[in-house]
């Protein structure tokens, strides 16, 4: 069964930085694309980054330069780096593997 859990969210002032795990179980991480997205309140679910079984990256244009998607396929863990925080970043953070997607993590950025 696959099962992806998240963690590493929380209430941050604008500029910090927050590292996203997500633990996933019943598959090989290293071998399968994975991406993360977002949904801020109110608003539908917005993809943010991805990293493909090469290793190649993609992010959104709202987060180019500020997060860094990566993996550690010891852990068979997922990560998401994100510096320079902004309010606008504020949302539940799910990382997902096809359509299967995780309980999520909460961001929050405010001052």
């Amino acid at each position: 069964e696959v099962q992806l859990v998240e963690s590493g969210g929380g209430l941050v002032q604008p500029g910090a930085s927050l590292r996203l795990s997500c633990a996933a179980s019943g598959f090989t991480l290293s071998g399968v694309a994975m991406s993360w997205v977002r949904q801020a309140p109110g608003k539908g679910l917005e993809w943010v980054s991805s990293i493909n079984r090469s290793g190649s990256t993609k992010y959104a244009d709202s987060v180019k330069g500020r997060f860094t998607i990566s993996r550690d396929n010891a852990k068979n863990t997922l990560y998401l780096q994100m510096n320079n925080l902004k309010p606008e970043d504020a949302a539940v953070y799910c990382c997902q593997i096809a359509t299967t997607r995780g309980q999520g993590t909460q961001v929050t950025v405010s001052s």
